[in-house]
């Protein structure tokens, strides 16, 4: 069986959904409600399980009760997990996240690792002995560096989930095979797409993509350039689809090259959108 290892942002996250987003002071009873572990590496991680492989995730999650709730959701779904802060009794990272199910749009309010870098160092040439494939979603750059250059050592593909940037982020991403960005990624001095991925291409990343939502994905390789459609349907929850995304991504690929493995990643994600939250979809793989 595959294995992956997925380190970054674990949080609890708690999902609201009703038909359209709220407006300013409104008041208004949820349709539906849902518990569940959260973070780009954590949604990545099931995705990947949930598919056949074997996820192994690595984040801060300590010992407050709260954090039962993310260690529950993760045994339920197969992912092995390590915490790395397993005596901080301070409560994991809470995201508030309201779902519109008319469009499928979110709104989300986090503080995601502030104040929870993990600084200690970390065994990496034991941990990904049996490593197939790493993903690091750039919410613990230190260890992030050192997980990467660690895999570039061991000859593992690393896959960075650049959603947003961060600082330090460059000492990840120029360790990176694969580099799948949202449209959102800036790094110091782009300001717009195009810039962001001549970034990544001056910084030696042999693949890259960007995702845009409903859009058309945009890829960049070595030795060509282009877009790939995703598929068209009704989204009512878009939550988590890029998390999901890179996790398909990574089940997929290196197996299938990387057009094939983007293209197969979309039609994963895009399956979850058509459902609510971010687990319901792995049902309608059975």
């Amino acid at each position: 069986m595959k294995q992956g290892v997925f380190l970054g942002l674990v949080t609890l996250d708690l999902i609201y959904q009703t038909p359209t987003s709220l407006a300013g002071n409104e008041k208004r009873q949820a349709e539906g409600m849902v518990l569940a572990a959260g973070g780009p590496a954590t949604n990545a991680a099931i995705a990947f399980q949930g598919l056949g492989s074997q996820a192994n995730l690595y984040g801060a999650m300590g010992c407050h009760p709260l954090s039962t709730m993310i260690h529950d959701d993760l045994g339920r779904h197969g992912v092995s997990w390590v915490d790395l802060t397993p005596e901080d009794p301070m409560p994991p990272p809470v995201s508030s996240i309201i779902t519109a199910t008319a469009t499928g749009d979110r709104a989300v309010i986090a503080r995601n690792t502030v104040g929870r870098q993990v600084p200690s160092p970390m065994n990496w040439e034991t941990t990904l002995r049996n490593a197939d494939i790493l993903l690091i979603d750039g919410h613990q750059m230190m260890l992030g560096s050192e997980a990467a250059d660690q895999a570039r050592a061991q000859a593992i593909p690393v896959v960075i989930d650049a959603g947003s940037w961060k600082p330090g982020f460059e000492t990840v991403l120029r360790q990176a095979m694969v580099v799948i960005a949202s449209q959102q990624f800036r790094p110091p001095g782009c300001e717009t797409v195009e810039a962001a991925m001549a970034y990544l291409v001056k910084l030696g990343v042999p693949y890259i993509a960007v995702t845009q939502g409903a859009g058309p994905i945009l890829y960049c390789t070595s030795d060509q350039r282009g877009t790939l459609s995703v598929p068209d349907v009704q989204a009512v929850d878009t939550l988590g689809a890029g998390d999901i995304f890179h996790g398909a991504f990574c089940h997929y690929y290196p197996e299938h090259d990387f057009l094939d493995a983007l293209a197969k990643a979309a039609a994963v994600a895009s399956l979850a959108c058509e459902s609510i939250g971010t687990r319901a979809w792995l049902s309608r793989l059975r």
